[in-house]
């Protein structure tokens, strides 16, 4: 169980098998499971959430993988499968090009989540994106073993700073540029209306004029 501050409250459990190699003791991790009742703390109305399972292959061998999404709205059947889709066609690749102790790594340090989340934002953004489950199955086979491809994962950098309260005054502020170019629009055909009444009204006295 985690007692450091390391995951910041996520409460993982994690089982390790241990080696003795060269009169030294190693512990390799495989298996990590978020403990369900932090699943439930993160969970509020008016939201949807993801969930997957699948198997998938790194470069040592075969993995079974939870992921878990929780968008910031409810959002329609098909945005949920558009982002279970894509959220698995992703950890496939990412986890393809590694080894077992760096994917375990990756997923403690929330890098895997951190790039997961940034990528589906084009689709929808989540206010959650956590590997709910994570375990070794089998060693591969030499033949097995998936080729390493040479084509880059999407990822991006996270800036520093970026949260959830900047998004929300980036909304707002376009939000408010938005309101200030209607109104000027407003002014702007309000004057020329006012400019072009006097010359309306020229226009029906002539016309009176014409008709007496």
């Amino acid at each position: 169980m985690d007692l450091t501050r390391q995951l910041k409250g996520k409460s993982v459990e994690a089982v390790f098998k241990t080696k003795i190699e060269e009169n030294k003791v190693f512990a390799y991790p495989i298996e990590l499971k978020l403990m369900s009742y932090f699943i439930r703390r993160m969970i509020r109305k008016r939201i949807s959430y993801v969930e997957d399972s699948f198997e998938v292959k790194s470069q040592e061998s075969l993995l079974k993988i939870k992921p878990f999404l929780i968008t910031r709205k409810r959002v329609s059947r098909a945005v949920r499968k558009t982002l279970r889709n894509r959220a698995k066609n992703w950890i496939e690749n990412y986890i393809a090009e590694r080894k077992d102790n760096e994917i375990f790594q990756d997923i403690l340090t929330n890098k895997l989540q951190k790039n997961l989340s940034l990528y589906l934002k084009k689709t929808y953004p989540l206010s959650l994106c956590e590997i709910r489950f994570l375990k070794i199955i089998r060693e591969l086979k030499l033949e097995e073993v998936p080729k390493i491809e040479k084509k880059e994962i999407e990822t991006k950098k996270v800036e520093k700073g970026l949260d959830q309260m900047q998004e929300i005054e980036e909304e707002k502020l376009k939000k408010a540029e938005q309101e200030i170019s209607e109104v000027q629009k407003k002014a702007a055909d309000l004057e020329q209306n006012i400019e072009e009444k006097p010359k309306k009204i020229k226009k029906e006295r002539k016309k009176k004029i014409k008709e007496e």
